[in-house]
């Protein structure tokens, strides 16, 4: 009872969402210690900013949306860039593709490789729908973009990673051209 009215009864519901939030965060980012500090200044904020939130429902999107604020802000703290809004969904050049995607641990590899390379915008749009099953509409409120702005950034990412899988995968022995003979 003393916990209920210190802490109140959003906290359950706050504390749960830390798993989704460090998947996206980790997906985001790809690194740990990053994706722990954001989930736990996204978490700082919400609690913070918890009486803000007007539809229970809609607390994981309330919640991802902080985090994405928070991930703008580290990526603009770092200067590494002029303005995140002028990025372009370009693949960005670097890494080698994996030899072999044949087992499972090989495959989980090699998609999280190419999920890698999509840039940020394209990477924040795939993990929300495809990952987090969140809808369009969500993902244009979480990012505060337009829905058609969702929709295709959804769609280059999906053929960006299509074919940057199909690149990864060893390519099957030509076959020998059969010729008709009567």
């Amino acid at each position: 009872m003393i916990s209920r009215f210190l802490f109140g009864p959003f906290r359950p519901g706050i504390e749960a969402q830390r798993p989704v939030l460090y998947r996206i965060a980790y997906a985001w980012c790809h690194d740990a210690a990053l994706a722990d500090d954001l989930v736990q200044e996204t978490l700082s904020k919400a609690w913070v900013r918890r009486a803000q939130l007007r539809d229970e429902t809609a607390l994981k999107a309330w919640m991802v949306a902080i985090m994405n604020r928070c991930w703008l802000d580290h990526l603009r703290s770092r200067r590494d860039f002029d303005a995140v809004e002028d990025w372009q969904d370009e693949l960005e050049s670097g890494a080698a593709s994996p030899e072999a995607c044949c087992d499972r641990e090989q495959v989980i590899a090699c998609v999280r490789a190419a999920v890698a390379r999509l840039p940020l915008g394209q990477r924040q749009v795939l993990t929300l729908v495809d990952l987090e099953e969140f809808g369009y509409a969500e993902v244009a409120g979480i990012l505060g973009i337009p829905v058609g702005t969702v929709m295709s950034r959804l769609s280059r990412a999906r053929a960006s990673l299509k074919s940057l899988l199909d690149a990864a995968m060893p390519q099957p022995a030509a076959q020998p051209q059969l010729r008709r003979v009567k």
